[in-house]
C-alpha cells in the first residue's frame, strides 16, 4: 500500500503573505498613530509655552457679543456655549429648509428638464447649466448684494397682498402668538401627528397586501390638517392670534422677519443646490428603461400616474446615493453664511475663537459637529435607501 501523501508543513511567517499582510497593516497603523502622536504633543507644547492647556471650560464664560439671529434666550452676557447652540440652530434652521424647498424644486427641473415642450425643456437645461457652472460663494455674495440689499428702502417698502413687506431690512411675513388656548391645541396636533402616522403604516402595509401603491403621501397630510382645523374651532378662543407686520420708523415691526442674510442664504442655496439635484433626477429617469414607460402607458395610465407609479419608484434606486451627497453638501455649504452676515455655527465659533483665543478647541467642536450632521444624513438616507430597494425586490 503506497504510503499517504504527508501533509504541507506551514511556511515561516517571513514567507507567508497571510502574514506579512498583517504585519504590514500593523507597521502602517503604528506610524499613523506615531506620527499623530508627534503633532498632539508638538501642538500641546506650543500651547504651553503660551501658557494655555486644552479644555472647554471656557465656553461657560460670558460672550460678551450680539447676534443678529438667536434662540430667544440669548443675550450678550450668555455664556459662549449659549452662543455656539444659537448658531448651530441657525445651520439646522437653514439646512432643514433648504433640503426640503432644493428637493422639491430640483424634481421641477429634473421632469421639466425632460419635457416634450420645447420651451420648458430649453429653460430648465439653461437653468441647470448656468447654475453648476457657477461659484457657490460669488453666488450668494451676488444674490445678497445685489438682490436683497437692493430692496427698497423701509419707507418705501413694497406691500404684497397677504400683508406681505418688502424692504432691504427684511421680508415680514404675518405670524401667529399662542394665546391661552394654545396647549390645548397642541393636543390636537400632536393626535393629528399619530393619525397621520397610523395612516402611512396602514398604507403601507395594504399597498404591500394589495401591490398597488397607497397614495399615503396625500391622505397623511390631510387627515393631520383636518384634526387640527377640527382643534381650532373646538376651542373657545383662536389658540393663536395673527400678528401682522407694518412699518413703524425705520422698520418693521409685529409679524415674522426674515432677514436679508437668512433670506440670502437659504434662496441661495436653495437656488444653487436645486441644480445639482435636478441633474441626479434626470439621471435617474433616464436610467428607467423606455420599454417600462410605454408598457404603462399601454395599460391606460396617464403622465402623471406613470411618472409617480412606475418610473420614480425604479428611479430612486439610481437617485438616492448621489441625493444624499447634495444633501451633505448643502448643510456643509451653509458655512458660507460668514459670507452675507448670517450668524450660523460657523460665524459663531469664529467670533468664540478670536475672543477667546481656544483656536484649537473650536475648530474641533466645529469639525465634530458637521461630522454629526453628515453622519446622521448618511445614516437616514441609507436606511431609506435600503428600504427602497427592498420594495422594489
Amino acid at each position: 500500500m503506497a504510503n499517504a501523501p504527508k501533509a504541507h508543513a506551514n511556511p515561516p511567517f517571513w514567507r507567508d503573505e497571510r502574514a506579512l499582510r498583517l504585519l504590514a497593516q500593523l507597521a502602517f497603523g503604528a506610524a499613523v498613530l506615531f506620527f499623530g502622536y508627534i503633532l498632539i504633543q508638538n501642538m500641546v507644547n506650543g500651547l504651553r509655552q503660551q501658557g494655555t492647556t486644552l479644555g472647554i471650560g471656557f465656553l461657560q464664560n460670558t460672550a460678551g457679543f450680539d447676534l443678529a439671529e438667536t434662540l430667544n434666550d440669548y443675550t450678550r452676557s450668555s455664556a459662549y456655549i449659549q452662543a455656539f447652540l444659537a448658531g448651530l440652530y441657525n445651520t439646522l434652521l437653514v439646512s432643514a429648509v433648504g433640503i426640503v424647498l432644493s428637493t422639491i424644486l430640483g424634481i421641477i427641473l429634473g421632469v421639466a428638464r425632460l419635457s416634450s415642450n420645447v420651451l420648458v425643456r430649453t429653460l430648465a437645461t439653461a437653468y441647470l447649466e448656468l447654475m453648476r457652472n457657477l461659484s457657490l460663494l460669488v453666488f450668494l455674495i451676488f444674490w445678497y448684494l445685489g438682490v436683497f440689499l437692493k430692496l427698497p428702502l423701509v419707507r418705501d417698502a413694497i406691500n404684497w397682498p397677504g400683508n406681505i413687506i418688502l424692504s432691504n431690512r427684511g421680508i415680514g411675513i404675518p405670524w401667529g402668538i399662542p394665546t391661552e388656548t394654545w396647549p390645548a391645541f397642541k393636543l390636537f396636533l400632536f393626535g393629528g401627528l399619530l393619525l397621520a402616522l397610523a395612516i402611512i403604516v396602514i398604507f403601507h402595509f395594504q399597498g404591500k397586501r394589495t401591490g398597488k401603491a397607497p397614495l399615503a403621501i396625500v391622505w397623511a397630510p390631510l387627515a393631520f390638517i383636518a384634526v387640527a382645523v377640527a382643534g381650532w374651532f373646538l376651542q373657545p378662543a383662536a389658540p393663536l392670534s395673527l400678528d401682522l407686520p407694518a412699518v413703524q420708523g425705520l422698520n418693521i415691526r409685529g409679524g415674522r422677519i426674515f432677514t436679508p442674510e437668512f433670506m440670502a442664504l437659504v434662496s441661495g442655496l436653495v437656488l444653487y443646490t436645486a441644480a445639482f439635484i435636478g441633474e441626479v433626477v434626470r439621471a435617474g429617469i433616464q436610467a428607467v428603461s423606455k420599454g417600462q414607460v410605454e408598457a404603462a402607458r399601454a395599460i391606460g395610465l396617464t403622465s402623471f400616474q406613470t411618472l409617480r407609479l412606475v418610473v420614480f419608484p425604479q428611479a430612486l434606486q439610481v437617485i438616492i446615493p448621489p441625493l444624499t451627497s447634495q444633501y451633505l453638501n448643502l448643510t456643509k455649504n451653509s458655512s458660507l453664511a460668514i459670507a452675507v452676515g448670517y450668524p450660523d455655527l460657523f460665524y459663531v465659533s469664529n467670533t468664540i475663537l478670536n475672543q477667546s483665543g481656544r483656536a484649537v478647541e473650536m475648530i474641533t467642536l466645529v469639525m465634530l459637529t458637521y461630522l454629526m450632521f453628515s453622519l446622521i444624513t448618511s445614516i437616514f438616507m441609507n436606511w431609506y435607501n435600503a428600504r427602497v430597494r427592498l420594495v422594489e425586490r
